[in-house]
């Protein structure tokens, strides 16, 4: 597939990574010379120097030939306005936009279309798919508050399915036992361990296999039945009632919107007039005018006494310190929201109990949509390093290479497990003697992404497959 992205920055650059070794033919647009030299330094793709909303840019960087048009500059008007371009210049066929404006976010049906004939059509951005990063990441902090004790926790077929990853701890049923053991334990509750890491390496679980502390366990269950599968790997944390949230951007906002039907949330933002605006939005937040990081305020409001503290400014330095201050001052978890990846590695060794990269959750969204075959979702796990994905079974026994057929006898690339299939409104764990048929949703975890490639072409039905 030839993919042209539009921007080099730490979205743009991942996402080619991701891309350029999977047989696509990929092209980066940048104003920044150097940043498209490191990139090219290090990848096998060609660079376009330019501003990516000029047509003649877009038409040097192959758009009238090109499959998909994916626009992650730092300026929701460039990314439109090229993806428009693209379209009505070159007839670009696929056009993906990230989009932060909350403006543009809560007008997308009046401002986006996709290029289909229709009247109302007149007058609107030709765009496929908008990807919001900051709703991004507050639907992801919103479900880690929902499930207190998770690393991450994502959701399939439309909610009905999870996997959730959790750490191993000493006190949890299964920690010292073989996942065999875990039928035995909820004879009632079918789940499936779809991966272990160990000391950041990973294991094929087997039934065999003994949990240890510390491991980083992802299983995979029927939604509601998470916190009884986690409390088998680990003492199962109170619900949080308590929350702060540091910054009061987009992100903040949103989160304390949605935590304050149900949580008890107090909201610091640094800035006085955003800081009005926000009291006046949020109907159950208190808010504060001060700095996250100050010792006294963070003591005034009882810092000891909050579940959970999440910092989500625009300041990677500032969430790390003031979240570092406010879990040596008695808050029982603390998430960061941290947008270079360099600092993940360090966090990992503090005293941080969850890093948060908008760039991964951004990365898994454009992943979801550029992926081939019918891919529903896409997830980044570890940095970029594993995947897990939602596949949907076209075909019949004759065209398909999955359907009509016991997972024991689909050859799956290395290190890839199938977790769960979801058939219509029921979640099934997956056995070696469980058939794949027709339209079932099929979760798959990838260790090692570099076979996402043979997974899509399982999934892909042929006429000539016999």
């Amino acid at each position: 597939m030839k993919i042209i992205i539009l921007g080099a920055g730490q979205v743009g650059g991942t996402l080619a990574e991701n891309l350029v070794g999977e047989n696509n033919d990929i092209t980066v647009v940048d104003n920044d010379m150097q940043a498209l030299s490191a990139l090219q330094d290090k990848l096998d793709l060609r660079v376009v120097h330019g501003h990516a909303g000029y047509p003649y840019v877009l038409r040097d960087a192959g758009a009238e030939d090109a499959d998909m048009v994916i626009a992650v500059t730092n300026s929701d008007d460039t990314n439109m306005v090229a993806c428009h371009l693209a379209y009505t210049l070159y007839g670009t066929p696929t056009k993906i936009a990230r989009i932060r404006s909350p403006e543009f976010i809560n007008n997308r049906d009046k401002l986006f279309h996709n290029g289909s004939a229709d009247p109302d059509a007149r007058g609107r951005f030709f765009i496929d798919e908008i990807i919001a990063p900051e709703q991004l990441v507050t639907n992801y902090i919103h479900r880690l508050v929902e499930y207190p004790g998770a690393l991450q926790v994502l959701e399939f077929a439309g909610g009905k399915a999870s996997l959730v990853a959790v750490k191993a701890y000493y006190g949890g049923s299964l920690v010292g036992n073989a996942l065999s053991a875990l039928k035995e334990h909820m004879p009632n509750i079918d789940t499936r361990v779809a991966a272990i890491f160990r000391q950041g390496r990973p294991i094929h679980p087997r039934g065999t296999t003994v949990i240890e502390a510390d491991d980083e366990v992802f299983f995979v269950a029927d939604s509601k039945h998470i916190r009884a599968v986690m409390s088998e790997m680990q003492k199962l944390e109170s619900s949080y009632r308590n929350i702060l949230i540091a910054g009061g951007g987009n992100i903040g906002m949103g989160l304390a919107r949605a935590l304050e039907p149900f949580h008890d949330v107090k909201l610091i933002e640094r800035d006085r007039d955003r800081a009005t605006l926000l009291s006046e939005y949020l109907e159950d937040t208190t808010v504060f005018h001060g700095d996250a990081s100050d010792h006294e305020l963070l003591n005034e409001e009882q810092i000891d006494q909050q579940d959970v503290f999440i910092a989500v400014t625009n300041d990677d330095e500032a969430n790390i310190m003031s979240a570092l201050l406010a879990k040596r001052m008695g808050a029982k978890k603390v998430m960061v929201l941290i947008q270079r990846e360099a600092y993940v590695d360090l966090v990992q060794d503090a005293n941080i109990d969850i890093a948060i990269s908008p760039q991964q959750a951004t990365i898994s969204a454009l992943l979801t949509h550029v992926r081939q075959g019918d891919i529903n979702n896409v997830y980044s796990l570890r940095r970029g390093a594993a995947e897990a994905i939602e596949a949907i079974a076209h075909g019949d026994p004759n065209t398909s290479k999955v359907v009509g057929r016991q997972i024991q006898e689909i050859k799956l690339p290395p290190g890839t497990t199938i977790g769960a299939i979801v058939r219509k409104d029921e979640v099934m764990m997956a056995h070696d003697k469980t058939v794949i048929e027709q339209d079932d949703h099929v979760i798959l975890f990838l260790v090692d992404k570099k076979y996402i490639g043979e997974v899509e072409k399982l999934f892909q039905p042929s006429a000539l497959f016999f």
